[in-house]
């Protein structure tokens, strides 16, 4: 393990050199890693993981449109795909990647499977974090671990076939067996971490759900719809309000952002882009900054977790989900996107 000085503050972190693929294969090589849940995180890390040597088999629902990806992925039923209880039933290693509400369902019919020295993966510390309002109580002699990679299963997935890596928290909540710490970094190695960083289960999901509604999410849509309206109501098209809301921060300067910094992104732009994005950089910081206290302490106090669970444990909850995303994608700016996005000259 090594530790990366981050601006005076310390951290520890695993790199691919530290913890190669070949030591990852050798560590899991008796294990048998079941990943339950073949929805937004699973595929992804099942595929990465059965292409770097080892041993994977699906628990899904059967039927359903996952189990039917499943199939078409190459996970052949019988043999490498099963219903959820006789694959964590068959598992050393049980990756519980449902969502939040699932793994609040199917838990009372997991848990008989968590014998003693088998080991329990999340990809997100909410099951945990939140045990007083999700039931998940793991059994003592078992151990409970995380890897969180830091995008979606698809980002996951892209960037492994690419030969490059998607950056991934790690975190130890039980270590029933002396080895939590090796089996967890074998498989954030395994599934395609870049790197990964340690945490524990409570930062992860707070962290995690303060970003999804926060710059990753919630946030950036705000700020994308307040602009937009701002340029529309003022005379502007929608294909110009779109590409100086979205587009340019979306393909031009992000990239660079995320390939050198924003002060490298910044010295790279105009001088009037320069002297503008300074001077109200502090406006915009101070104005949400007391949203974002308010949306941690929302986090903190479990309203969010609740909230989460309230919603989607409602049997029409995919219904009302579809109504909220077609409004949204039905929104001029959105629609606006569609056609700005159909004319990249890559989609010709």
């Amino acid at each position: 393990m090594a530790k990366l000085n981050f601006g005076g503050v310390e951290e520890n972190v695993v790199t691919r050199e530290e913890f190669p693929l070949d030591k990852a294969r050798a560590t899991m090589a008796s294990e048998t890693i079941a990943i339950i849940g073949y929805g937004v995180q699973g595929p992804g890390q099942a595929l990465n993981l059965k292409e770097n040597g080892f041993n994977v088999i699906i628990g899904q629902r059967h039927p359903s449109k996952s189990w039917d990806k499943a199939v078409q992925d190459g996970w052949v039923p019988g043999e490498t795909l099963f219903d959820i209880e006789e694959a964590a039933a068959k598992a050393t290693v049980i990756q519980y990647l449902l969502s939040d509400a699932a793994q609040i369902a199917v838990w009372p019919a997991l848990k008989p499977h968590l014998t003693a020295g088998k080991a329990l993966y999340f990809s997100h510390g909410f099951g945990i974090t939140y045990k007083d309002r999700t039931g998940i109580v793991p059994p003592a002699d078992v151990d409970v671990i995380l890897v969180a990679p830091k995008g979606s299963g698809t980002s996951l997935r892209r960037l492994f076939l690419e030969g490059r890596g998607l950056n991934s928290s790690y975190a130890i909540y039980q270590d029933a067996t002396g080895r939590a710490f090796e089996r967890v970094i074998a498989l954030g190695i395994g599934i395609g971490s870049g790197y990964l960083f340690e945490t524990d289960f409570k930062k992860e999901v707070y962290s995690d759900l303060t970003g999804e509604r926060g710059t990753l999410m919630g946030a950036i849509q705000g700020i994308f719809e307040a602009q937009y309206q701002t340029l529309r109501k003022r005379g502007h098209s929608p294909s110009e309000a779109f590409n100086e809301t979205v587009e340019e921060l979306t393909q031009s300067l992000m990239p660079l952002v995320a390939e050198n910094g924003m002060d490298w992104m910044y010295a790279n732009c105009s001088t009037t882009a320069q002297r503008g994005a300074l001077d109200w950089k502090d406006k915009f910081r101070d104005a949400v900054a007391p949203v974002f206290d308010e949306l941690y302490e929302s986090v903190a106090t479990g309203q969010e977790a609740q909230k989460s669970i309230d919603s989607n444990s409602q049997p029409d909850y995919r219904e009302k989900l579809e109504v909220e995303l077609a409004a949204l994608r039905n929104s001029e700016m959105w629609q606006a996107g569609k056609v700005v996005r159909s004319l990249r000259p890559e989609s010709k």
